[in-house]
């Protein structure tokens, strides 16, 4: 799908069109001012007249949609500039910090989008919240894929990058390469993350010339929790520190999209992001990094075990959801739901029919 600042090739030309026609049929016309509440008024009504004739929702009975329920709303995604990895280096130049979460679904990979966060990242950390392996060693790139595809569904603005899991990279450069490509022709990820430094840097340009775009990924590197002993921090000697530089300016000159730094002393972070042109994402790696990332799961208490000093919760998910869990199952059972007002009905001349029917049913039981 070609992509012209933001607006493909498939459906959304066509919603740049409809708002373009909307446009054009007040030219002419005598026009309140630009600012005045009708025309806002009027514009978005147009608007929500477009995005109806092009979801197919225009005149759908509400009994239609049954139990599906709409989450949010899109009709101002395109007036959002696409994320891309040349806006992130313009960020960076810019000193304007980057947001990035996980997201390993299609809602909350919606919600994440529609907020306005720069980066989504499929992490493998999905082995841990989504499929409840031990650690992140065991998932799939058929698992990892079933996820990306999913997030791509949702995804519009922000830049999508997804983990390469172990094994699909480390082992042969050729079976790195098509596992690479998997990402971006099944998945639709638009950059691969690799961890590894400086060793990875001739693999990293090889993905790079086959026109994928790669972020390298150094300091605590997870699927390396066996070589480590533990997720442990890096980098507090200064032999660790010089290794973390060579790691660091090795990626930067493989040409990396961006390099996420984990699990490492703020200070060191704060020396690799002023020594690199490649903007920097932090998880515990401190303040002074381009760009900060948090899994989803723990920003908003989902997981099930104690938090890491880095994580800031800002929600209580698990509380909610446990809370409504527990409310439906008492109505349930105390016969409160589902009310007559959450039931559909019989109209009336079928209630009629079918009462007349059943009474003379009764009359010959007698």
């Amino acid at each position: 799908m070609l992509d012209f600042g933001g607006i493909t090739s498939a459906g959304s030309a066509w919603e740049s069109r409809l708002f373009s026609v909307a446009s054009e049929k007040m030219v002419g016309d005598k026009q309140p001012s630009t600012n005045s509440p009708l025309t806002a008024t009027i514009t978005l009504s147009i608007l929500e007249d477009a995005e109806q004739a092009l979801s197919g929702r225009a005149g759908g009975a509400l009994e239609d949609n049954m139990s599906v329920t709409p989450i949010g709303g899109r009709l101002h995604d395109e007036l959002r500039r696409k994320v891309t990895t040349a806006s992130l280096r313009e960020q960076k130049l810019r000193h304007e910090p980057i947001t990035c979460l996980t997201a390993y679904d299609y809602a909350t990979a919606r919600l994440v989008d529609e907020a306005g966060i720069e980066m989504i990242l499929v992490g493998d950390s999905l082995a841990q919240t989504m499929l409840g392996y031990e650690n992140t060693l065991s998932v799939t790139v058929d698992e990892m894929l079933h996820h990306v595809k999913a997030v791509r569904r949702a995804v519009k603005n922000a830049l999508l990058l997804a983990d390469m899991p172990y094994g699909s990279y480390q082992i042969d450069s050729e079976d790195a390469l098509r596992n690479a490509t998997r990402f971006v022709k099944e998945g639709g990820a638009e950059v691969v993350k690799i961890e590894g430094g400086e060793k990875r840097a001739d693999l990293i340009r090889r993905i790079i010339d086959a026109e994928i775009p790669v972020a390298g990924h150094i300091g605590l590197t997870p699927q390396s929790v066996n070589v480590m002993g533990g997720y442990k921090v890096q980098g507090k000697n200064l032999s660790g520190i010089e290794h973390l530089m060579r790691d660091a300016v090795a990626l930067d000159r493989a040409g990396v999209a961006c390099i996420v730094l984990e699990g490492i002393p703020r200070e060191v972070a704060a020396m690799i992001t002023a020594e690199v042109g490649t903007p920097t994402i932090g998880i515990g790696a401190g303040p002074e990094c381009d760009g900060q990332v948090l899994v989803i799961h723990d920003l908003v208490n989902l997981t099930f075990a104690p938090a890491a000093k880095f994580v800031r919760r800002y929600g209580d998910a698990a509380g909610v959801i446990s809370q409504a869990v527990q409310g439906f199952r008492a109505d349930v059972k105390s016969l409160q739901y589902p009310s007559d007002e959450e039931s559909y009905h019989l109209p009336k001349e079928t209630k009629a029919g079918l009462d007349m029917v059943l009474a003379r049913k009764r009359a010959m039981q007698r």
